[in-house]
């Protein structure tokens, strides 16, 4: 099949100057990451680090892309403990042993730019150390699964094949998702492998984050129904994320969101 078919009919494809666009939103939304981590410590408020994030985009003209977003009150989301993802920020203080997950997501000249990390505060358990490590770990086998014309079911089977046996499982209610000028589009890319994923096939030139989330119990999720954004994990365990925007060129996978100063593949945290 052609990639103007897969054009057409599937997923956006994008050219090599719309592929300069998605790097340099990518670029930035990686640097944003890597201002924001010297503030993640114990004390600070997660709504500090929201503040801290908004200036800094718009301090550079650019866009926080959460900020509004289908009505969401914040520029990022900081997801703590047993929060999977969507936690708002607040004037709750990170402690010593909390683990919280920063989500970033920036609209630079019309592109835009995803990806979180998990941070662990001060002192934290092995089982948080553990599942943290885990999820880093998954998230880079799910890249590696990716090649020109894989299916998404590859890059799901992948990140579930190495999670289950290290006693993780795999939320199913949040996936990955394509991104480019719009924030959420085609691809959606589940992180636990789904019998229709199979005949998805991913060309060159698709861009699209990868982004899995780990429990350290059930894979069930709460919506918290106050707010309407901050989910749970259903039995209160511990719960890590973390995601890159991938463009998957005619070579293999890029990572357009990769920090200077953050973890790198092959990290032991």
């Amino acid at each position: 099949m052609s990639l103007r078919t897969y054009r057409r009919k599937q997923y956006p494809v994008y050219t090599s100057t719309e592929r300069a666009g998605l790097r340099r939103a990518g670029r930035f939304n990686a640097q944003l990451m890597d201002f924001v981590r010297e503030f993640v410590r114990p004390g600070v408020r997660t709504i500090e680090l929201d503040r801290l994030v908004h200036d800094y985009t718009r301090d550079h003209g650019h866009i926080p892309a959460c900020l509004g977003y289908k009505g969401y009150p914040n520029t990022i989301c900081t997801s703590i403990n047993n929060v999977v993802c969507h936690g708002i920020p607040s004037n709750t203080i990170l402690r010593d042993g909390d683990i919280v997950n920063l989500d970033l997501t920036t609209i630079v000249d019309g592109w835009y730019g995803d990806q979180s990390e998990t941070f662990m505060i001060g002192e934290t358990s092995t089982a948080a150390r553990r599942l943290v490590q885990t999820t880093f770990d998954a998230l880079f086998v799910g890249i590696r699964a990716i090649k020109p014309f894989c299916s998404i079911y590859e890059i799901s089977r992948a990140i579930t094949d190495f999670a289950h046996p290290l006693g993780y499982s795999v939320v199913r209610d949040y996936q990955g998702h394509g991104i480019g000028r719009k924030f959420h589009q085609e691809p959606g890319i589940p992180h636990y492998p789904h019998q229709h994923t199979k005949n998805q096939i991913l060309p060159p030139g698709v861009c699209f984050t990868v982004e899995p989330m780990l429990n350290g119990g059930t894979h069930q999720t709460t919506l918290d129904p106050r707010d309407g954004w901050t989910v749970r994990t259903a039995d209160g365990m511990l719960s890590a994320q973390f995601e890159h925007t991938i463009l998957l060129t005619e070579d293999g996978p890029e990572i357009l969101t990769l920090t200077q100063d953050g973890p790198q593949e092959g990290c032991r945290f």
